[in-house]
């Protein structure tokens, strides 16, 4: 842990309060709507649900671990605050993401047009990829002063995957893409997919953080700031895009049946 001043402080407790309402307020609104898709959707937006559910879960221990950290020592206002000795717990964030990225990606690809078998063949290289991507990522987020090189050697590999992962989605799933009849929910997919890109290309430019001379208490603050909205963005952002989609695939089933 590192020594803030109350600016600092206060700016990553104030995001980690924003973050925690999204992922709250998300989670209500996604699952109270399920009953309004249909059944064949219910499960994307379900798991969006979930997504947010989970994140909603960890960020209230990140913050309560934000907190505990630090603290301002009484009857001296406007002071900077001082540590407690004990540690800010950012493992969290990684045993959420650990859960909610291969689940960002299963509630993407359950809204697509795919057979049972290339939707398993899908969920599976995704999934397994996308856990492997942030397992190898953790141990070098740990190190963020001194000897880098175990953080670039962990950041190359996790990158590495991150570029399958993003090919998969702006480029092996076109076909799927293009199997929609609807232009509207095609392109909301197409939008769904380049969403989860642009705001996951966060990660990679604030793991780089302490490579740029931002260091100690910067590189804290800077690295929390910047996961908080790729966060916001990726699970609630992408999750009301889901609902979308279900809602427009949903309305299409039933004029269908009703014409039948």
């Amino acid at each position: 842990m590192f020594d803030m001043n109350a600016s600092q402080f206060d700016l990553v407790y104030n995001v980690l309060s924003f973050s925690l309402a999204s992922m709250m307020a998300s989670t209500a609104f996604f699952w109270l709507r399920v009953g309004s898709v249909h059944e064949k959707y219910k499960s994307a937006l379900v798991i969006s649900g979930l997504v947010t559910f989970i994140a909603a879960y960890h960020y209230i221990r990140i913050f309560n671990s934000w907190t505990e950290a630090y603290e301002f020592p009484k009857g001296s206002n406007g002071a900077d605050p001082v540590l407690t000795g004990k540690p800010f717990n950012d493992a969290y964030r990684y045993m959420d993401w650990l859960l909610t990225v291969p689940l960002l990606l299963l509630e993407i690809i359950f809204c697509m047009t795919l057979s049972p078998e290339e939707t398993s063949k899908e969920a599976w290289s995704l999934g397994i990829s996308s856990a492997l991507m942030i397992a190898v990522g953790y141990p070098g987020e740990l190190v963020i002063k001194g000897n880098l090189s175990f953080r670039l050697v962990c950041f190359c590999f996790s990158f590495a995957v991150f570029l399958f992962i993003v090919y998969k989605l702006l480029v092996g799933l076109k076909g799927a893409i293009a199997k929609e009849t609807n232009p509207d929910v095609a392109s909301m997919l197409n939008q769904v997919c380049l969403a989860t890109v642009v705001s996951w290309c966060t990660y990679p430019v604030v793991y780089l953080f302490p490579f740029l001379n931002l260091s100690g208490a910067q590189a804290v603050v800077g690295i929390q700031l910047g996961y908080c909205v790729s966060d916001v963005i990726s699970k609630c952002g992408v999750g009301f895009l889901i609902y979308n989609i279900t809602i427009l695939k949903s309305e299409a089933l039933t004029k269908n049946a009703l014409l039948a």
